[in-house]
Formats: structure tokens, sequence, C-alpha cells
């Protein structure tokens, strides 16, 4: 049964008004500020390695949201977010979302605020269901793919998909 949404359209009008006027956060910080501070965790060496890596997040729910954080803060360069799905709340106890983001698409809504980690990351997002005919356009750019699907039946399409699409070496 889905969840019938309460919230009146005051609270609607605030939610969109909360999304509208948050501070770009890259007025906040230089790029310098945020290296510097990474560099203080890594190595410059690692930390080149992290600014060229380029990883997709597969499902941006609870497992992928939280992948998504955790590499926005130790400096990876280059995020892939991909989902289909909107924020709503019953993903607010274990996704990486604020009451701002209900109604957002979870793609959308995590840029925003993974950009308030660190607004120099370069993500992409793409906001479709993962299929079979779309693996090898989503994932052409990309060297790490994290799978963080709720059904197993996306899980194993997912990596069939990918292992008919590996270059041959």
């Amino acid at each position: 049964m889905p969840l019938e949404p309460s919230a009146t359209p005051e609270q609607i009008s605030a939610r969109q008004q909360a999304f509208d006027n948050q501070p770009d956060p890259a007025t906040l910080v230089s790029r310098e500020e945020i290296r510097a501070a990474l560099l203080d965790r890594h190595t410059a060496a690692t930390q080149d390695k992290l600014d060229a890596a380029h990883v997709a997040i597969c499902g941006c729910g609870g497992l992928g949201s939280t992948i998504a954080v955790a590499l926005t803060r130790i400096g990876v360069g280059h995020l892939h977010l991909i989902d289909f799905d909107r924020v709503d709340m019953t993903n607010l106890n274990r996704q990486q979302y604020f009451l701002k983001d209900l109604g957002q698409y979870k793609t959308e809504a995590l840029r925003s605020n993974l950009r308030q980690i660190n607004p120099f990351t370069d993500i992409t997002i793409d906001t479709v269901k993962v299929t079979d005919e779309n693996v090898p356009t989503l994932f052409e750019n990309e060297s790490i793919i994290c799978e963080a699907f709720d059904v197993p039946e996306n899980k194993t399409m997912l990596v069939n998909a990918v292992l008919e699409n590996l270059p041959d070496k």
C-alpha cells in the first residue's frame, strides 16, 4: 500500500523554498581548502588516484546514498548517480536525505546534498531505471560500479549485463 502524503500545501511550499534557497556551497569554500583538508588525511599520490576515480552508484537508497556520501567525503573526483525513484518520508530513517528533499528525485536530491560536502566533486546523474539495454551507455565512462539495488533480480541483471558488455581482452 503506497504512502499517502499528508503534507499541507503550505508544507509543500516550505519544502520547495528550502530546496530553492540553499546557498551555493562553492561560495563557502575554495577548491584549494578542500584539497588541503584531503591531503591532511591522504598522501598526494593517494589523493591523485581518488581525484581520477570514476565511480557509478546504481541505486541511491540506503546503501547507495551512504556510499555516495562516504566517497564524497574521502575525495573521489567523479561520481555517477543512477536511480529512478523519488525521496519519500519512509526514506528518512535510513537514507542520506532530509525533509527538504521530499518529493525530489533521489539523484537530484543526493547531488545537492553531496555538494554541501564537497562542491567540487564532479557529479553526473541519470534519473532512469537500469536495464539490459541501457547498461552499455550508462557505464561507458565508469571504471568502478557500485551495485546498491534493493531487488535481487535487479542485482543479477546488472551483473550479467555488465559482464556481457565488458570489452574483449
